[in-house]
Formats: C-alpha cells, sequence, structure tokens
C-alpha cells in the first residue's frame, strides 16, 4: 500500500482514534436504535388508526385525516423537530431531544402510513365490506378481519422504504442534542481533531440500516409475488 493510502487510511481510521471513542458510537448507536423503534412503532400505529377513523366515510372527520396527512407530508421533518423542541416549552410542554424527535418523527410517518393503508383500503374491490356485513359482522368486526387484513398486505412494500427514509432523519436529533449516532460521532471527531469517528458513525448506520434494507427488499419481493 502507498504512503498516500495509508495515510488516507490512517486519518480516517485512526486505530488510536477508534479505541479511545468507540464506546461513544455504541452508545448512539442503542440510542438511534430506541428512537427509531419508538417511531416505527408509534407512526405505524397512528397512521393505522387514521385510516380506520378515514374508513367511516364521516365527511368531517374524514377532511380533518386529509388534512393532517397533506400537511405532515409537506413539512420537512428538521422543521417541524424545531418546532416541537422549540414552540411546546411555550405552551407549558417542555420535551427532552428523545421525546422530540420522537414526536416528529412519529407524526410524520403517521401520514405516510395513513396513505399507505388507505390506499390498500380503496384498491380492494368494491363491496369488500358490504359482502362482509351481510355475513352477520359489525363494521369493526369487517374492518379487523376482512378489510384491514388485505389492506395491510398491499400497503406494506410501498410503507417499507417509506419506514427506512423517516427512521434514517434520526440523525436530525443532533440538531436538538439527541445523544445518537450523528451527534456522537460529530462530538468526538470534534474533541479528536480526527473524522475517524465520523467513519465509526458511518459504519453503524450501515449496521443499524443495512438488515433494515434488506428485510424491506425481501418483504418487496414477496408482495409482488403474492
Amino acid at each position: 500500500m502507498s504512503e498516500t493510502h495509508t495515510g488516507l487510511v490512517f486519518t480516517f481510521l485512526n486505530p488510536e482514534v477508534a479505541a479511545r471513542y468507540w464506546l461513544q458510537i455504541l452508545h448512539g448507536l442503542g440510542v438511534t436504535v430506541a428512537v427509531g423503534l419508538a417511531v416505527v412503532l408509534t407512526g405505524l400505529l397512528l397512521g393505522l388508526g387514521l385510516a380506520v377513523l378515514r374508513a367511516l366515510h364521516w365527511r368531517a372527520l374524514s377532511l380533518l385525516v386529509v388534512a393532517y396527512a397533506d400537511v405532515m407530508r409537506s413539512l420537512p421533518p428538521l422543521i417541524l423537530l424545531i418546532v416541537v423542541y422549540f414552540g411546546f416549552p411555550s405552551l407549558g410542554l417542555p420535551l427532552s431531544a428523545f421525546a422530540t424527535t420522537w414526536l416528529a418523527l412519529s407524526l410524520v410517518l403517521a401520514a405516510y402510513a395513513e396513505e399507505s393503508i388507505w390506499a390498500g383500503m380503496v384498491s380492494l374491490p368494491e363491496g369488500q365490506m358490504d359482502a362482509a356485513r351481510s355475513t352477520g359482522l359489525r363494521w369493526w368486526q369487517a374492518m379487523r378481519w376482512v378489510v384491514l387484513p388485505q389492506a395491510l398486505r398491499r400497503a406494506v412494500p410501498p410503507l417499507t422504504n417509506r419506514v427506512i427514509s423517516i427512521t434514517k432523519n434520526t440523525a436530525l436529533g443532533s440538531v436538538v442534542a439527541l445523544s445518537e449516532i450523528l451527534n456522537q460521532a460529530q462530538a468526538a471527531s470534534s474533541t479528536s481533531g480526527n473524522p475517524t469517528p465520523l467513519t465509526l458513525g458511518a459504519l453503524a448506520y450501515l449496521v443499524v440500516f443495512l438488515p433494515v434494507v434488506a428485510l424491506a427488499r425481501w418483504i418487496e419481493r414477496r408482495g409482488k409475488s403474492h
């Protein structure tokens, strides 16, 4: 290996610096995973609830759901995160960096989840709900056992990539001092005067999201085969 290549590797992956800061990056990885899982769980459940409310076909309620989805999908997540972090304290509701990132990204994911699940519902053959009701099922039973299982199967492939995209936005939490991967890597890089912690941060993101991307690809293939 030439001196240039050796110097480049030593600059971006200095063993001494890596040994000093890898635990800090590992802590950031744990925070990233925790907030990411919380966002996925809350965002998908809220999106599912909004889609079901929209399926009631109450005009005022449907308009509110559509307005919410349109606004949240139009706002950049960073803007929403800043509004929540600096705006909620003025309402007497100060939130931690973790809670701010979780809430902002959950609200965004819920909007996309609602639209994907709703699209799955309207793509079903007409009369599914009526046919289910004709068997004696109540509306919520028909929704639970007939409509939603089919709609969710159709919604999963397009929703997986959106989930990945939004959960990667946990890096935006560094703006409000969330101690996730990017925040820890930037702080360590500044302290050490070396970019090695940023390299470790990039590797940590790969560890977290490569399996998720592979799972999404598998889900898409499985969805197309059914």
